[in-house]
């Protein structure tokens, strides 16, 4: 049985890094649905197909879809203990949606690790990423429309998780090596209990 870890944490709160980090040290697989969607209208498959011609009309792919893509990059994984799921689920019905794909393989979310980081610590990271990385989309009014969205959604589905009591909060203000043993050793509590 795999073990499954949804991050979840405003934009630039250093999800993506640690998922990174994490993922190379448990033989974990990061399923990133915006990657896993440019990846199969790449590689042209039926559900990449259907995507992209949702995507052209300018709406949102369906959960339907997304939960599709997501059992297949499951599937397709090899030699991985679990996934580590980043920018999904945003809604109860995603939640509960993935629950049900992850119980038909006989699958759990095990865990949900936000990391949480104050507003103004997240601006100045991204006018710093802006600078260095030069990203069109790290502005700060554009982070303050994706914070607020991060709100929004977060409002909905935490609340699913913590009735599971299987979220743990991260203090994401510390530096990445700090954030990481944080990590660590939510997961090797959660393995040991």
């Amino acid at each position: 049985m795999s073990f499954n870890i949804i991050f979840f944490g405003p934009p630039a709160a250093g999800k993506g890094t640690q998922a990174k980090i994490i993922e190379q040290g448990h033989k974990l697989r990061q399923l990133s649905t915006g990657d896993m969607l440019r990846a199969q209208v790449a590689e042209g498959t039926a559900l990449g197909k259907q995507a992209k011609a949702i995507m052209d009309s300018g709406k949102l792919v369906s959960d339907e879809i997304v939960i599709g893509m997501i059992a297949d990059s499951m599937s397709r994984a090899k030699n991985v203990k679990g996934f580590i799921f980043d920018g999904f689920p945003r809604t109860t019905a995603q939640a509960q949606a993935l629950d049900t794909m992850l119980a038909e393989r006989g699958e759990k979310i095990n865990m949900v690790l936000e990391l949480q980081v104050d507003d103004s610590a997240l601006l100045s990271r991204v006018e710093k990423r802006a600078a260095e990385e030069g990203r069109s989309d790290d502005t700060v009014d554009a982070m303050k429309v994706r914070l607020e969205q991060y709100r929004s959604y977060s409002a909905d589905v935490l609340p699913y998780y913590q009735a599971k009591e299987i979220v743990f909060g991260v203090d994401g203000m510390r530096s990445i090596d700090e954030v990481t043993m944080q990590i660590e050793a939510v997961l090797e509590q959660d393995q040991a209990a």
